[in-house]
């Protein structure tokens, strides 16, 4: 697994949203006292003409629009308000989500924009960042929803962790105590939980027991994966009726990011994402975080 020191990888390919994963990425990148590394993935000859391009490209109609110009654009960005921060470009030619795959073993982030200059979202969802959502060995942010692109002064302060069944150390947890604690921010940690469609009559409903066993098991399992919580973290702790991906997707309106775990299954290396992770990847209100578990 990559290290927290390593570069954060921003994938650019000239859109005005990769250009906007640059802003938050840069942001990121500070807040954490990293590097950023800037990677664009071309083909031989590949034409700019036809798409739709970021306005920091097209500005100058004099200058012809290549696979250099596209990543001195963002680092350009990058340093508008990050003087500072060391950033680094790189022209990768291949296939956009193997190479940012292979890029995630030296990173400590990867952050993607929510669609690419096709401007169709779906499609770049479906060909480039589900794909390296669902494989890469490091953190993967997609930029969704309507968000202010930075990391450091996010509108809502407020982050939200869906807990699933992981403990108190695994990397999810501990991805979102660290950008909690980093800006500033509430964490939210909530657990969905769901009545039973079908009460057998010894059932603790029928018998006069407690009123609402999936809650308390919701409420137990909270309990036991924020066990190892830093004290400094502000922790706010939510059981909320409804599926998984309802629950986080309504939190999403209000949140500045959504953090939740991606588990990789060994021996099985296409990609695998959960109902959760493909909701949150297409309709999602704020950025999402895609954190893999520690096998």
């Amino acid at each position: 697994m990559p290290s927290d020191e390593a570069p954060i990888v921003v994938g650019v390919d000239g859109s005005e949203t990769s250009l906007r994963a640059v802003d938050w990425a840069a942001d990121e990148a500070g807040l954490r006292g990293v590097g950023l590394r800037l990677v664009h993935a071309s083909s031989w000859g590949e034409s700019y003409e036809g798409v739709t391009l970021a306005e920091d490209l097209v500005r100058d109609s004099r200058r012809p629009v290549t696979a250099e110009t596209v990543v001195e654009a963002a680092a350009h960005r990058a340093l508008r308000g990050h003087t500072d921060l060391e950033v680094s470009t790189e022209v990768l030619f291949g296939e956009p989500a193997l190479i940012l795959v292979s890029g995630a073993a030296n990173a400590s982030a990867l952050v993607l924009g929510s669609r690419g200059r096709s401007g169709i979202a779906d499609f770049v969802l479906g060909s480039v960042s589900l794909t390296v959502a669902a494989r890469a060995s490091c953190p993967v942010v997609v930029l969704r929803g309507s968000h202010d692109n930075r990391a450091r002064s996010g509108i809502h302060r407020r982050i939200i962790l869906g807990v699933g069944e992981g403990t108190p150390d695994d990397a999810p947890l501990r991805f979102a105590y660290r950008e909690a604690q980093a800006r500033g921010a509430v964490l939210e940690a909530a657990r969905a939980w769901r009545r039973p469609v079908r009460k057998a009559a010894d059932s603790p409903l029928m018998a006069g027991g407690p009123a609402r066993p999936p809650e308390q098991l919701a409420v137990q399992v909270l309990e036991k994966a924020l066990s190892g919580a830093p004290p400094q973290v502000r922790l706010h702790r939510r059981t909320v009726e409804g599926t998984p991906h309802g629950v986080l997707l309504g939190a999403s309106v209000a949140a500045d990011l959504i953090v939740i775990g991606a588990r990789r299954r060994p021996g099985h290396p296409g990609p695998h994402l959960s109902r959760v992770a493909h909701v949150l990847l297409h309709h999602g209100a704020c950025p999402v975080a895609v954190v893999p578990h520690r096998m």
